[in-house]
């Protein structure tokens, strides 16, 4: 199988793996509706150490930004769009590892971490790399968590972790409010995303002390 990129919009850099390190991320909560509606549109990627065992990492991508409450009971992950986290640890901004989630009939499968075949534009699914697989969380529902090799695998819907005031943003652009106010008020409170977390054994991801990772969703060709 093998996967053309729809859309690239979340972009995100974890320095310094195995001492100090700092996130810096990209947000994308709004776009046109032919790529909302397909599910396709990710909202925001993290990477940061598991609290639980320093020695993982947690990679987070999530997808399809301000769901209603309403909207979610109802919601699936898009079987026809694969997301595919990209991993580079050479510091060439190309990446040499990469992790696949693709969903069917309920469950998401991931694969990965795993060199890819192709870099770039497309992607083949790596269907010989590690394999761990979970039941897709129901709203509303404790987490289903899916393991295998050290690897910890979920995905549901969860509020958006994003905090942004749109409104303050939308007054400082038009020249009537100077500034953020202080607490500001979440305009993306009580939305849900899609959401897709994979916790990865630091061993898994080669050497570097610095990685740069990035995401993409590609629909099959």
């Amino acid at each position: 199988m093998k996967i053309n990129k729809i859309v690239l919009f979340s972009s995100l850099i974890l320095s310094s793996l195995l001492g100090f390190w700092m996130i810096m991320r990209a947000a994308d909560h709004v776009d046109a509706p032919a790529v909302t509606d397909q599910g396709t549109d990710i909202t925001d990627v993290y990477a940061f150490r598991s609290p639980e065992n320093n020695a993982n990492l947690v990679f987070v991508c999530n997808v399809q930004g301000l769901m209603s409450p309403a909207e979610t009971a109802t919601a699936t992950f898009d079987e026809d769009v694969m997301i595919e986290l990209n991993i580079d640890n050479t510091g060439d901004n190309v990446e040499d590892l990469v992790i696949q989630a693709i969903f069917e009939n309920g469950n998401v499968i991931v694969y990965g971490p795993a060199a890819p075949q192709s870099t770039g534009l497309s992607s083949t699914l790596l269907t010989s790399a590690t394999k761990t697989q979970a039941q897709v969380t129901p709203y509303n529902s404790s987490p289903i968590i899916g393991t295998n090799n050290g690897i910890k695998v979920f995905a549901g819907f969860r509020d958006d972790p994003f905090f942004f005031d749109l409104t303050s943003f939308r007054a400082i652009l038009a020249g009537t409010q100077s500034g953020f106010n202080n607490p500001g008020t979440d305009t993306f409170a009580g939305t849900n995303v899609r959401s897709l977390v994979v916790e990865v054994p630091k061993s898994l991801l080669g050497n570097a002390a610095t990685l740069n990772v990035w995401a993409e969703t590609k629909t099959e060709n």
